[in-house]
């Protein structure tokens, strides 16, 4: 994952399945808290993931990788960025939306977010947030049902749920959360959102924190191993946290809420170390990778304070993808000392 978005010749095998271990302690805080519809919805994303990207490669006539060249051996997951990109859309969606709305969301990421450019190498947008923004603006009411912390069912009650079969459990447990409370309240100090909301925790969301907390252990993990650079994740919390820091009117009805707020609620810590790292539509050099963050730390602040939706990452990420051509103008520019 530390390559250049150009370089198509490594073996990205190695990478991807340290990516994918990474993700284990965040996806467990999420099943711990959220119950087994998260499991669901890692089953959909990925079969329907590997599906297409099958059935794109049998459309063009192209050859099926050999089991040896494949994630685990295995031939249907290919080189592995499918799966995981199909493991970061489901981490990222809410763990019992409906089944159509995870396949569809992972068919486009797969098919709009790679083959049309040609597959694995060659995205422009990252895909796994292309899925997330389709969702959000194809199926806003289903995305706007997020598991109360805690209210977490099993196996049964979610495939009735996201299969749509039985009694439908959302007005037993979903809830706003955090981030959504926080921009839609109305006249609460945030000392009183944290006393009386049940989606606040300590300094963010409830059982949102322990999560992030999980997906920044799994980003460390990527640093030690050397599968990431440190540059575009510091870009993006350092970013997050000085601009939240500044914009902080204390404990106010119109606080926008404090830096650690931002910091461990919604995906900031799964954004931070695992989609603004992806090597293909992302900056390529160090200096190219610290503006990209830094680019995704303000306007995901930007949209949730002053946007139309909760949490901006994904709408964040596929806007400094459009502009890494230009990060990577300055950073050979400011590299050489020319004038960009």
């Amino acid at each position: 994952m530390t390559t250049s978005h150009s370089d198509l010749s490594f073996d990205p095998r190695p990478s991807l399945q340290r990516a994918l271990l990474a993700c284990l302690p965040g996806a467990l805080a999420l099943l711990w808290f959220n119950g087994w519809g998260l499991l669901v919805q890692l089953l959909l994303a990925s079969a329907s993931c590997c599906a297409c990207e099958w059935l794109t490669r049998a459309l063009r006539q192209q050859p099926s990788p050999r089991a040896e060249h494949s994630l685990f051996g295995l031939a249907p997951l290919a080189e592995g960025s499918g799966l995981v990109s199909a493991v970061l859309l489901a981490l990222a969606l809410p763990s019992y939306a409906p089944w159509w709305l995870t396949v569809s969301s992972a068919a486009f990421a797969t098919l709009f977010g790679k083959s049309l450019f040609g597959g694995f190498g060659r995205n422009l947008f990252n895909p796994a947030m292309l899925g997330y923004a389709f969702a959000l603006l194809a199926f806003p009411a289903q995305m706007v049902h997020w598991p109360a912390p805690g209210a977490s069912h099993g196996l049964l009650a979610a495939l009735q749920q996201i299969f749509g079969f039985g009694n439908s459990l959302i007005d037993g447990w979903s809830q706003a959360t955090v981030l959504d409370s926080l921009k839609h309240n109305d006249g609460l100090t945030i000392d009183e959102l944290f006393a009386q909301h049940p989606a606040f925790g300590g300094v963010g969301g409830r059982g949102v924190e322990w999560v992030n907390l999980a997906f920044l252990a799994g980003g460390l993990y990527l640093l030690q191993q050397k599968v990431i650079r440190w540059h575009a994740p510091l870009g993006m919390l350092g970013a997050l946290f000085v601009i939240s820091l500044l914009c902080w009117n204390g404990s106010g009805s119109d606080s926008n809420g404090s830096p650690l707020l931002h910091l461990f609620s919604g995906a900031s810590m799964l954004g931070a170390f695992f989609i603004v790292t992806e090597p293909v539509s992302g900056a390529g050099s160090d200096r190219s990778r610290l503006y990209f963050g830094i680019g995704v730390g303000l306007l995901t602040y930007v949209i949730r304070t002053w946007g139309g939706y909760p949490d901006g990452l994904a709408f964040a990420v596929l806007l400094m993808n459009l502009c890494v051509p230009r990060l990577e103008q300055l950073a050979s520019a400011r590299n050489s000392g020319a004038t960009p």
